[in-house]
């Protein structure tokens, strides 16, 4: 019995001794501020949520966590390196403090990764499939030292079926290299740049979205299309299977908690429209969510499920009493208004350190009064977008800027109209593969009802293509055309850039075509010592010295924004969420740490600019 006991005693202190050494293998790189949920980071299992809530299987395994890495020449390195340079922690950015590293990579190396993992034969017994959230940017992927794949996208997730390159037995080998050049290429990088300064930031390197294993049958459900109409009062979906046999069958089920809604049973390839009678329609207020079921049926068994979700909301644009173009969400004049929400973080760069770190943003925007967040020239995690779906909070998604150059001219009423810059046939189909998957991935995502191409003229071309392309592949949501950026009459929305006091683009030029939008302005500073990225040297766009004197000019700000909507402004924008880098423009601190304002007097403004009484649509206009 002693025995046992001094055994089992071992047992458990050698274990500890293996977590011991893992979490001592890692730590936070010193040096700059950090968040309230760096210190909750685990690095034996960060970010452990199921990293997509459209899609939900049981059955799958995070593979974030300690991994090895090595920083080499990218002329000399072409296969998986034999020694590496130590720990990173995924999936944390290699430039991150999270990451443990805290090291620049530059175009003229490369980034690998190797990890080696336990898979359980639960999931070796079936077709296993390897997830990434998202890799910046050049991603090459080997499984047992053979190439499985490539991808090039840092904003978008990808997948391999790597079951051929299983060996026998749990443990498998993991290899990444990454190849990444910033601001030295023309692929979509956002605001990120080798030398950061001002309103530009960090370079984000590598994997920075969580990676996962799943098991699936032969045949399986691998993407979803779910578009509702409240006005037909039917949910379509669609579905992409693999390995379709000619029999299968999609069974669909619509529910309201346990009281299921609606059933269609319809050949695999084709479109099932399911009766959704009298909705519950999703908006700011009641952002109701309905459960949705889908599975193969083969001679009558189940080959593959799969748990998803949705929403009954229509966004679209219709005139008021006066002609003018409205935004409208179920077919009502709703003012949007949100702050511009860039996602950076002190630790974590592009990476928020936990999910609770990842929702607070969201909550406190809501709790500040906003109804609406711009994604500034980055795309989040699936996850993000589900916490907006449930938080009932408007989404007007940017696609990242890249390859920036094109001349910006004026126009009386509006920011510009210059001429759109010729980019190489490399740099438009890169353009083109990314915005097209983001816009493919986020279909399902209810919170999302603008697309926005372009932000300002970075990077602007083909516009009136850009935007018409755009709109062919998602006519479910409004596209605004170039946030800010040179005017071409096309699209659904015409929007200024105005700082730092609020102005809009003249009706009587673009009302009756287009809906009238704000689509930055703002950007008041306020530096709080021991909260800034920098000791010195921090900007805003306008820099105050106390939070009430910026409060008094904000609450100024709103009160020409109602005078303002009832002239035509449909939405306004406001910089920013957060403080980031050396831009102090943030109704909070870069760490979170702090509410310049509280949310409350924010609240108490912002309500204002929701009253229904400040327009009038008619009833006809909107069928």
């Amino acid at each position: 019995m002693k025995k046992t006991y001094y055994l089992l005693l071992l047992t458990l202190l050698f274990q500890a001794g293996i977590v011991s050494a893992q979490t001592s293998a890692w730590h936070i790189v010193p040096g700059k501020i950090t968040t309230p949920w760096a210190e909750k980071v685990n690095p034996e299992n960060p970010l452990p949520e199921y990293p997509r809530p459209q899609l939900v299987r049981e059955n799958w395994q995070n593979l974030n966590g300690l991994w090895q890495y090595s920083i080499q020449p990218k002329a000399q390195q072409e296969s998986v390196p034999g020694s590496f340079d130590g720990n990173i922690l995924v999936p944390y950015p290699v430039e991150s403090a999270l990451s443990g590293v805290g090291k620049m990579v530059g175009k003229d190396k490369v980034l690998w990764y190797k990890k080696t993992i336990k898979v359980p034969a639960k999931i070796r017994r079936q077709n296993v499939l390897l997830h990434f959230g998202a890799v910046d940017w050049d991603a090459e992927v080997y499984v047992n030292g053979q190439k499985v794949g490539t991808h090039q996208g840092g904003y978008d997730p990808f997948t391999f079926d790597i079951t051929s390159a299983l060996k026998r037995g749990a443990q498998q080998e993991i290899a990444v290299r990454v190849w990444d050049p910033t601001d030295e290429g023309p692929q979509p990088r956002g605001k990120q740049v080798n030398k950061p300064e001002g309103i530009w930031y960090t370079p984000v390197t590598g994997i920075w979205q969580t990676v996962w294993l799943e098991p699936v049958p032969k045949t399986y459900i691998s993407d979803t299309r779910q578009t509702p109409d409240i006005d037909k009062q039917t949910l379509t979906v669609t579905a992409e299977i693999e390995n379709l046999q000619a029999n299968d069958q999609l069974r669909v089920s619509a529910w309201d908690g346990k009281n299921k809604v609606a059933e269609q049973l319809v050949k695999a390839n084709a479109a099932a429209v399911l009766p959704v009678k009298n909705p519950k329609l999703w908006s700011p207020k009641e952002p109701f969510l309905y459960d949705l079921h889908i599975a193969i049926v083969r001679n009558g068994k189940v080959v593959d499920e799969a748990d998803s979700y949705f929403a009954m909301r229509k966004i679209s644009v219709g005139p008021d009493e006066d002609g003018i173009q409205r935004l409208l969400l179920n077919n009502k004049f709703v003012f949007q208004y949100g702050p511009l929400d860039q996602g950076w973080w002190p630790d974590g760069l592009y990476t928020a350190p936990t999910e609770e770190a990842l929702v607070s943003d969201i909550d406190k925007t809501k709790d500040m009064g906003f109804n609406m967040i711009r994604k500034h020239v980055k795309v989040e995690p699936a996850r993000w977008y589900y916490h907006c779906d449930k938080a009932g909070m408007l989404v007007w998604q940017d696609m990242p800027s890249g390859d920036l150059g094109a001349s910006w001219g004026n126009h009386p009423g509006i920011t510009g109209e210059g001429e759109d810059m010729t980019r190489t046939a490399e740099s438009e189909k890169i353009y083109r593969t990314e915005w097209a998957e983001i816009m493919d991935d986020l279909y399902n995502f209810p919170s999302i009802v603008v697309w926005v191409p372009f932000n300002e003229a970075w990077g602007q071309f083909k516009t009136v293509e850009i935007v018409n392309w755009t709109m062919e592949r998602d006519p479910s949501r409004l596209v605004n055309s170039a946030s800010g950026g040179n005017y071409h009459p096309v699209g659904h929305i015409i929007d200024l850039h105005r700082y730092p006091g609020p102005a809009m683009p003249r009706p009587d030029l673009f009302g009756d075509d287009q809906a009238i939008v704000l689509g930055e302005f703002g950007g008041l500073g306020l530096p709080v010592p021991g909260h800034t990225w920098q000791q010195k040297d921090n900007w805003g766009y306008q820099t105050f010295k106390n939070a009430d004197e910026l409060f008094d000019k904000y609450k100024s700000f709103t009160e020409k924004l109602q005078e303002l909507i009832k002239k035509g402004l449909s939405a306004a924008v406001y910089t920013q969420t957060t403080d980031v880098e050396v831009e102090t423009n943030g109704l909070m601190t870069y760490d979170r740490k702090v509410m310049k304002v509280p949310a409350e007097k924010l609240r108490e403004v912002n309500s204002k600019l929701y009253d229904p009484s400040l327009v009038e649509i008619e009833a006809s206009a909107v069928k």
